[in-house]
C-alpha cells in the first residue's frame, strides 16, 4: 500500500505545498484544518483522485479537536508514515496591551500544545510498528527572539526544544522525530510583513527541500541553509551589539492592525 502522510494546515501555504509535494511522491494524503472546503476545493482543481486523500477538520488550538482527527485518520487510512505538524499562527505583539496576552496564550496553543496533541494519537502505534517520522515545523525565528516577535519567536523555539525532547523519548523505538525550521517562504502570511526577507522562497521550493529532509531522516534542518548561517551568525553576536543592529527594526504586524 503507498505510504500515507498526515498534514495540518493543509489548506493554505507550506502545507498545502508540501500536501502536493508528497502526492507527487506517490504518497496518499491526509489533510487535516479548520477550512476544509477549502482542502477539497484545492484537491478538486488538482484532479486528486479520491482514493488518494481524505480530509479532516480541526482545530489545532482545540486538543481534543486534532487528536480526534488524527484517530479518524488512523481508522480510516490506517496508521499514516509521516506526520507533520504544520500548523501554526504568527502574529505580533505588544506585552504592554492586554489583549496582546491572549494572543500569546492563543499563540502558544496551537503552535506548541497544537503541535503535540497532532503527534499524540500516533505515537504509540508508530512505537508498536517501528517506524513513522513525527516532524515538528519550527522557524529560524525561534533561533533567536525579534523585537515585537516574542509570542511567535517564543513558540518557535519551544517547538526546536519539544523536538528535541521527543526525538530523544523515541531515540530506540524507530520512530524519527524531524525539525524543520523555515526561513522566509512567499506565502499570503508573509506578505504582510513590513521588513526584508533575505533568501524569500516559493512554497513548492521549501516543500521539496522539506520532503527530501524528511525522507532523508534528518534531525534538525534550516532551510534554506543560508538562514541556518545567519541564524547562527546572529546567535554569537553579544547581546548589546544584537539589539543595536535590531534598533529601529519594523514589527510584524499585531493583531489590531492585521
Amino acid at each position: 500500500m503507498d505510504k500515507l502522510v498526515f498534514i495540518t494546515g493543509a489548506s493554505s501555504g507550506i502545507g498545502q505545498a508540501l500536501a502536493w509535494r508528497y502526492y507527487e511522491a506517490g504518497w496518499r494524503l491526509a489533510l487535516a484544518a479548520r477550512r476544509t472546503g477549502e482542502i477539497e476545493a484545492w484537491a478538486r482543481n488538482r484532479g486528486l483522485p479520491a482514493d488518494r486523500y481524505e480530509v479532516y477538520g480541526a482545530d489545532v488550538a482545540d486538543t481534543d479537536s486534532v487528536v480526534a482527527a488524527g484517530r479518524a485518520c488512523i481508522a480510516a487510512q490506517g496508521v499514516p508514515d509521516a506526520v507533520i505538524a504544520n500548523a501554526g499562527i504568527s502574529v505580533g505583539v505588544d506585552t504592554a496591551v492586554r489583549d496582546d496576552i491572549d494572543v500569546i496564550a492563543r499563540t502558544f496553543a496551537t503552535n506548541n500544545v497544537g503541535l503535540a496533541a497532532t503527534f499524540h494519537p500516533f505515537i504509540s502505534a508508530m512505537v508498536q510498528r517501528g517506524s513513522g517520522a513525527l516532524v515538528g515545523i519550527g522557524s529560524v525565528a525561534g533561533i533567536r527572539g525579534l523585537p515585537g516577535h516574542g509570542a511567535y519567536c517564543a513558540s518557535k523555539a519551544a517547538v526546536i526544544s519539544y523536538c528535541e525532547s521527543l526525538r530523544g523519548e523515541l531515540r530506540a523505538s524507530g520512530v524519527k522525530v524531524v525539525t524543520i525550521c523555515p526561513g522566509y517562504v512567499d506565502t499570503p502570511l508573509t506578505r504582510q510583513n513590513r521588513y526584508s526577507m533575505p533568501f524569500l522562497m516559493q512554497p513548492e521550493d521549501f516543500a521539496d527541500r522539506a520532503f527530501r529532509a524528511i525522507e532523508a531522516g534528518a534531525s534538525y534542518r534550516v532551510i534554506p541553509w543560508q538562514m541556518g548561517v545567519v541564524a547562527k551568525l546572529l546567535r554569537l553576536l553579544p547581546n548589546p551589539l544584537y539589539d543595536k543592529i535590531l534598533a529601529g527594526r519594523p514589527r510584524k504586524h499585531r493583531q489590531a492592525q492585521s
